[in-house]
């Protein structure tokens, strides 16, 4: 698929990006390049390809989900100005 400057500019018009005349026949050749690629790229046959959700097969090191500190809630809220049923109370910033 080819693209004319005509079409670019409307591209750039609908992205809001603010393209130099001079800059347009560049960018239809670049535009056009990577059109061109996909148009190859749906061509290929992946019907027996398996979708995988990364291209490197690695399994990721994971530490057991377990609790490693107490429970503090007690201490860490009697150094609190003001809490009330185990939240802590804050100034009204928002009216």
């Amino acid at each position: 698929m080819s693209l004319d400057a005509d079409q670019v500019k409307k591209i750039a018009h609908l992205a809001r990006l603010k393209i130099d005349d001079t800059d347009v026949p560049g960018y239809v050749t670049n535009l056009s390049n990577i059109l061109e690629i996909f148009e190859q790229m749906r061509t290929i046959d992946t019907a027996n390809v398996t979708p995988m959700s990364h291209p490197v097969e690695a399994v990721q090191r994971l530490r057991d989900d377990e609790v490693r500190e107490t429970d503090q809630r007690d201490v860490f809220q009697a150094l609190a100005p003001s809490t009330e049923n185990g939240l802590y109370l804050v100034p009204r910033v928002i009216e």
